[in-house]
């Protein structure tokens, strides 16, 4: 099915990544289902593959849960519409209190900026691809050193990219 040029009404847009962030905060694996079209692609920096389906982003989000149990998804900014495509500034607020990931609990808390970058299709999500730093969220969890600090230089030297200058 072709996507249609028709700019859908923005409170339609609005109501449905509402409804995405509430799905991230709420805990039910379930409403990920009534957001997104059958063959919906979901990625962000946690995933290897692009996930398809309501199903595999569901369990994507039940290992942010277990980690994060207090995870929230809130609006950042002023979304951006054109047609079909919808660009969502959020930020995700959470503490780490269980391991995720197979790295141990930090009990750190973190505030995530991130940009959801939406494709629709009939009023659903058909394409989501969630962007964040994933180094800066490291380092607030106190996994990886701070940028511009000396384990942050050791870092990238053993990355091979040497030291960088005070430029």
């Amino acid at each position: 099915m072709a996507l249609s040029d028709a700019q859908p009404p923005r409170s339609a847009v609005d109501g449905l990544i509402d409804a995405w962030q509430a799905a991230w905060s709420g805990r039910d694996a379930d409403a990920f289902a009534q957001l997104c079209t059958p063959e919906v692609h979901y990625e962000d920096p946690l995933t290897e593959e692009p996930l398809e389906g309501a199903e595999a982003i569901a369990a994507h989000a039940e290992r942010l849960w277990a980690g994060f149990p207090d995870v929230r998804v809130e609006t950042l900014g002023p979304r951006v519409i054109d047609g079909a495509m919808v660009v969502a500034p959020a930020k995700l607020v959470a503490t780490n209190r269980d391991a995720f990931e197979g790295l141990p609990a930090t009990g750190r808390f973190i505030v995530v900026p991130l940009v959801f970058y939406c494709q629709l299709q009939d009023d659903r999500l058909q394409r989501v691809r969630a962007f964040f730093d994933l180094y800066d969220t490291g380092v607030q969890l106190g996994l990886l050193p701070g940028r511009g600090t000396l384990g942050g230089k050791a870092l990238l030297m053993l990355r091979g990219f040497g030291l960088r200058g005070g430029r």
